[in-house]
């Protein structure tokens, strides 16, 4: 199984279950030991979750296969083995009958001027704590300094992208930071500017034309700038130049501006599409290839639902590609005939932070609390383990009685920094 992300870890999990203890040996490789369920980052970076409760670790929940923490570097059909490269020590071969490729999507990064420097992405939860740290940390500084282009930079705050990551993180931290202001002398919530940039004239497209204006509106009301139709053109050195002409300051910049497929399948050898997807068949297998399935964002999968079209990279369609996966995985180890993948496309929901949000499920529009609920509801549902479920339910409740924590631990970033600066290195006076 090559990826631990939504795929790789639904297929061993069934897998798992279908199986004999005798019938097969399964083996994980994935460079983390963790999968991130990541609907609910924006959430864990707003405080509303532990980042420990939205990660699934692998090796408590997959007891029956092998996990070996390495990237994959190549595969050769022809011997049947997978090139890996340990996090430590030389590259090695595994051998296999059977291989999946479930190696997901990365974030999809243009040439921006700067970007590279000064942006952050939103798809892990490493991204997810640092955000937290550097919007209150921005407050901190906000409030502390006497310089004023200092304090409207350090409260700019600017999203490239609106999907649902874009969105969604946009919203709920600030949600966090409109919150957050309650405990500070000097800024208040006219200080703060969000900004959300997006090449398109419209924003979450995935819940339909209605909800997203209803969406736009809801954002405009709270005070964030929603610029439609304009690129971000530069960000060198936190001077950011949007394609309309305007220019600020900012000291945070979140890009999440699309994702592509893994680019590591191009060292494969395995026959990909013109977006560089692995070309799958209706039942996951490989065209062409025997012994090779694929499911999640890394393939390209015929939508049987709509005849002519691919699966969206969603996680709704990776989890159910993942069942059918393994199902037809038992049936062509056991000599049994498979089936095709085939999923109606169900809805969309998408949080605006706490009370707030849009969804539209099988044709009905909702927003609000009712749409905020059932995006809560939703995603618990899919949740792995009852163990995550429980810490999830327990975080929200938990929100009811006490207020979200307003700590930056900045610090997580240069823990190295004190002992260094002990040792003779930097000083401590000086800005992180």
């Amino acid at each position: 199984m090559l990826g631990g992300g939504y795929a790789g870890l639904y297929t061993t999990l069934r897998l798992e279950s279908r199986l004999r203890r005798d019938e097969a040996e399964i083996t994980v490789v994935d460079p983390r030991s963790y999968m991130t369920y990541q609907p609910f980052l924006p959430e864990a970076s707003a405080g509303a979750l532990s980042p420990r409760h939205v990660v699934v670790p692998l090796r408590r929940v997959l007891r029956r296969s092998a996990v070996i923490n390495a990237y994959v570097v190549g595969l050769d059909h022809e011997t049947r083995t997978v090139r890996v490269d340990p996090l430590h020590g030389p590259e090695y071969d595994l051998p296999y009958d059977v291989v999946v490729v479930a190696l997901g999507s990365v974030v999809r990064v243009l040439p921006v001027p700067g970007l590279v420097e000064r942006g952050v992405g939103f798809k892990s939860v490493e991204e997810a704590i640092y955000l937290r740290n550097q919007v209150l940390q921005c407050l901190d500084v906000a409030e502390s300094t006497t310089d004023a282009a200092r304090r409207r930079r350090a409260l700019t705050f600017v999203f490239v992208g609106g999907g649902y990551a874009g969105v969604e993180a946009l919203a709920e931290l600030e949600d966090m930071a409109r919150d957050a202001t309650r405990y500070y002398r000097r800024v208040t919530p006219d200080d703060l500017r969000f900004v959300l940039v997006e090449a398109a004239g419209r924003i979450l497209p995935e819940v339909g034309d209605d909800m997203g204006r209803y969406t736009v509106r809801e954002l405009s009301r709270r005070g964030i700038e929603v610029r439609l139709d304009t690129r971000l053109a530069s960000c060198v050195d936190g001077q950011v130049e949007l394609s309309d002409g305007t220019t600020f300051a900012s000291d945070t910049i979140v890009w999440t501006a699309g994702v592509k497929a893994n680019p590591v399948l191009e060292k494969l050898g395995l026959p990909l599409d013109d977006r560089g997807r692995l070309v799958c068949r209706a039942d996951l297998g490989v065209d062409g290839v025997d012994g090779v399935w694929g499911a999640g964002d890394a393939c390209a999968v015929p939508d049987l639902t709509r005849p002519g079209e691919l699966c969206a990279p969603s996680a709704q369609h990776a989890v159910r590609q993942a069942r059918r996966l393994a199902d037809n995985l038992v049936a062509d180890l056991r000599g049994r005939p498979t089936r095709a993948y085939r999923h109606a496309h169900a809805g969309s929901v998408a949080s605006l932070g706490l009370h707030k949000g849009v969804a539209q499920v099988y044709g009905v529009k909702l927003r609000g609390r009712l749409a905020w609920f059932m995006h809560r509801t939703y995603h618990l549902s899919r949740v792995p383990t009852w163990n995550r479920k429980i810490r999830v339910v327990s975080d929200w409740t938990l929100a009811l009685f006490f207020r979200r924590e307003i700590v930056s631990l900045g610090s997580f970033v240069t823990p190295f920094r004190e002992f260094t600066s002990a040792a003779g290195g930097d000083s401590l006076g000086g800005p992180p």
